[in-house]
């Protein structure tokens, strides 16, 4: 970078995580232009459009005169209700719409901007290892240290909290907790969270649990809610999102749930940086709730399927992976003898399927990589068969 453009770059933008995907990104671009088809399995982008009845209240909504002016951080009452109505259906725990539930702009919006409403610089906050990199975003924008809390499979891809020094204890504000996890594919239960808020309680920090794929579990599982915990709401805040499991990404909705101190304190940060969702957004997320509690069209049994297509083909192709157990993705061990990038970078450029490699997330994602169920089945047997030449042509099978 020239100096004059280093000039107006802040230093922060350094620390923004890893620039694999804007590699991979560029990767898929060269090959589309030696014409080779590609297939992207590295982004999570929702398979499907929301429901027709979620689009019509958009596209109503959006009609109404009346939703053009400032929204309000909050949230709207109507919103906010039926946010309480929703989690108490599905949860069992009830919310104080106006002071336990805050409306955000999907959850990054509000993970991204946690650690500058809940820390100083020079705090430490316990971050998984692999984990979601907007995590470590926050938290670089904020001047705040982070500490690893490693995650590995051999403990189901739950964390040790007695392995965490006493001193990592001492430095952080909070602890953040992604289950079910976006890129392992792990879940967690009750029992994991209560000794997690016990954990929280006795350590004097925060506890921030990360549910964006609370309705995309697999194989009968019904991921719970850190505050199904008694007294969670005393030490807890949960996000949750409403664009995978209702396919509103584009839209960018998603709500805070939980401690009333600290949402009140996230609400005054982003009062001064937003003004809130458009009002036409949140009558559509009214919509998917609404349906979801009623006539509900439950987005995992899409993935669910994928899953099984995938990685029965993948194993006929010589690749046995673990069974994912949540979400849209699949966390696979690379071929022993390759780095997680250089398999990634290899099979993007001799195959045309884009993955992301684990190290992107995190040091203890390397040796993996990511793939993304995010392409139609017969898209998939696609990939599976290209991956499985590219494997063979390689001589790992």
């Amino acid at each position: 970078m020239s100096s004059s453009a280093s000039k107006w770059r802040s230093s922060r933008l350094d620390k923004l995580g890893s620039s694999i995907f804007a590699e991979i990104s560029r990767g898929k671009s060269e090959a589309r232009q030696r014409g080779i088809d590609v297939i992207s399995l590295d982004i999570g982008t929702p398979a499907l459009p929301p429901a027709e009845e979620v689009r019509s209240a958009l596209a109503s909504a959006s009609m109404d005169e009346r939703n053009y002016g400032y929204p309000g951080t909050q949230g709207s009452e109507r919103f906010r209700t039926t946010v309480a109505t929703w989690f108490e259906h599905r949860f069992g725990v009830k919310l104080d719409p106006d002071k336990e539930i805050l409306s955000l702009m999907g959850t990054q919006d509000g993970l991204a901007h946690l650690a500058l409403a809940v820390t100083d610089p020079g705090d430490g906050a316990l971050l998984p290892d692999p984990g979601y990199p907007v995590y470590q975003a926050g938290l670089a924008v904020a001047g705040v240290e982070t500490i690893p809390l490693p995650l590995l499979e051999e403990n189901g891809y739950l964390p040790d909290f007695d392995s965490v020094p006493d001193e990592a204890w001492r430095k952080a504000k909070f602890m953040l907790l992604n289950y079910p996890s976006n890129p392992l594919s792990a879940v967690a239960d009750l029992a994991f969270y209560e000794k997690a808020v016990r954990v929280a309680k006795e350590r004097g920090v925060l506890l921030v649990s990360d549910n964006a794929y609370s309705e995309m579990a697999f194989d009968g599982f019904r991921p719970p809610s850190v505050l199904e915990v008694p007294g969670a709401m005393d030490v807890a805040i949960e996000f949750h999102s409403m664009s995978k499991s209702f396919h509103l990404a584009g839209a960018r909705i998603g709500f805070a749930v939980g401690n009333r101190e600290v949402l009140e304190t996230l609400a005054s940060l982003k009062g001064n940086i937003d003004f809130g969702v458009f009002q036409a957004v949140q009558e559509a997320a009214v919509a998917a709730l609404e349906k979801d509690m009623t006539d509900p069209a439950p987005a995992f049994e899409l993935y669910e399927c994928r899953r099984d297509l995938f990685l029965a083909e993948l194993d006929k192709h010589g690749w046995s992976i673990p069974r994912s157990k949540a979400t849209m993705f699949v966390w696979a061990p690379v071929p022993s003898g390759w780095t997680s990038r250089d398999f990634a970078e290899q099979l993007l450029e001799s195959t045309g399927v884009a993955v992301i490699p684990g190290n992107a997330f995190g040091s203890r994602g390397e040796g993996y990589v990511r793939l993304a169920l995010v392409e139609p089945e017969e898209r998939l047997l696609e990939a599976a068969a290209r991956i499985g030449r590219f494997l063979r042509e390689a001589g790992e099978v």
